[in-house]
Formats: C-alpha cells, sequence, structure tokens
C-alpha cells in the first residue's frame, strides 16, 4: 500500500506542477501554492497521529 501511495503522490505532484506552470496569473498561482500547503500539512498531522510512540526500553 506504501508503494501506492507513493505512485500515486508523484503522479499528483507531476499534475500539480503542470497546472502551475500552466496558469499565467500570479495570484491563481498563489492559491496553488496554499493549497498544496495545505495538503501536505494535513497529510504530515495524519502521518503523526497514526505513528504510535514508542515505550521505555526495558
Amino acid at each position: 500500500m506504501e508503494d501506492e501511495d507513493i505512485a500515486l503522490n508523484s503522479v499528483l505532484g507531476l499534475e500539480l506542477n503542470r497546472v502551475f506552470f500552466a496558469v499565467r496569473e500570479t495570484a491563481n498561482k498563489q492559491k496553488i501554492i496554499e493549497f498544496a500547503r495545505e495538503v501536505l500539512q494535513s497529510e504530515r498531522e495524519e502521518l503523526a497521529d497514526s505513528v504510535l510512540p514508542e515505550g521505555p526500553a526495558s
């Protein structure tokens, strides 16, 4: 499943890059950047929530 996630993220990143450079207006490019940041932040939060803290070494 992790390999599929990596592949999907790569494809989405390439598409986002293509759209970014196809857009001419700076304001719209800024919206794309803000959207990408929000998505990355939410993914980081989900990843942090899913990682279980390790207990003390015994």
